[in-house]
């Protein structure tokens, strides 16, 4: 309590704690969390009991929302033990805010650490690659974004939390596949599944979406996230968070790589391949041998794998 009152203090906003009531609808899933404050940098976990008294600010994420605004905090460090909806809540929160969210997860040693120059190049790659795949797709993507418009109801992109480099969380970009709304079905959707969440035959996809996932084209606009320095073209698999929260603590430090459109696990399975374990075998062998040449040869195999739109959905 001593964090929050504090932050709602520079905040200029002055207020006692006050009883949380169980089973209260308008509770924000923030007042379940443990705060610790320092110096530019908030930490969040998840308390270890139910709280029986909660501040007021953390029951309102408009109001916890003013409090980080105010605040000369500059990071928060999320715990990978806060459930899905917490997370969300908490990176939404610090959207609105102005303030960039991270994943708090173990170290690894990461390829930028062993060959310096070689990821130089590959990150200059990227961006002259990315730079001239948008020049040159451009008359494609405007028709599809047209088509998209034309096919069903609701935005054109579709922006979803994912694990970035160092667990910084971003929006990743992507044509809009499905329904509008259907991230809120998804848990009703995929009910208890193991392994990563996909179905091939999944109820939310519109006509115009399942070919255009044949064929990957509702990723051409991720092209934007590597010109933002998100994703790279070639890297392990970008995490969503209802897939990220699953993984075996054990296993957390492989989150902190930058991800990649394309990746190992693309080129063995794509939408095939649904066990957690295999894809994470997969992006820690890449991250362990990585090599420029690596890159381009999963680049390679993957034009041909996009083409056929085998195992794509």
């Amino acid at each position: 309590m001593q964090v929050s009152n504090v932050m709602l203090t520079i905040a200029k906003i002055s207020v006692p704690d006050i009883p949380l009531l169980p089973g209260d609808p308008q509770v924000s899933p923030l007042s379940g969390c443990k705060l610790k404050w320092k110096r530019q940098w908030l930490w969040v976990s998840p308390t270890q009991s139910n709280p029986t008294k909660t501040l007021p600010a953390l029951q309102n994420e408009q109001w916890f929302k003013e409090c980080l605004v105010h605040s000369p905090i500059r990071a928060v460090y999320l715990s990978p033990d806060l459930d899905e909806p917490t997370l969300k809540a908490w990176m939404n929160t610090c959207e609105c805010a102005g303030k960039q969210a991270f994943l708090r997860l173990p170290s690894i040693t990461l390829p930028q650490k062993r060959y310096r120059w070689a990821w130089w190049i590959k990150r200059s790659l990227d961006w002259v690659v990315a730079s001239l795949l948008l020049l040159l797709l451009a008359p494609i993507m405007l028709l599809l974004a047209l088509l998209i418009r034309l096919d069903s109801s609701g935005p054109i992109l579709y922006r979803q939390w994912r694990v970035g480099r160092r667990g910084k969380l971003f929006r990743v970009l992507k044509f809009r596949s499905m329904i509008d709304g259907a991230e809120q079905l998804h848990h009703q959707v995929m009910g208890s599944q193991p392994g990563l969440h996909k179905l091939k035959s999944d109820p939310r996809v519109t006509r115009l979406g399942g070919w255009m996932r044949k064929y990957s084209l509702d990723e051409l606009p991720q092209l934007i996230n590597v010109l933002r320095g998100e994703m790279s073209l070639v890297g392990p698999r970008p995490w969503a968070l209802y897939d990220a929260v699953r993984i075996p603590r054990k296993e957390c430090s492989r989150l902190n790589a930058l991800p990649g459109i394309t990746g190992a696990w693309q080129i063995s399975g794509r939408s095939k391949l649904f066990d957690l374990e295999t894809v994470n075998y997969l992006d820690l062998e890449y991250l362990r041998n990585w090599t420029i040449q690596e890159d381009l040869r999963i680049l390679l195999m993957t034009i041909p794998r996009v083409i056929s739109g085998v195992n794509a959905y």
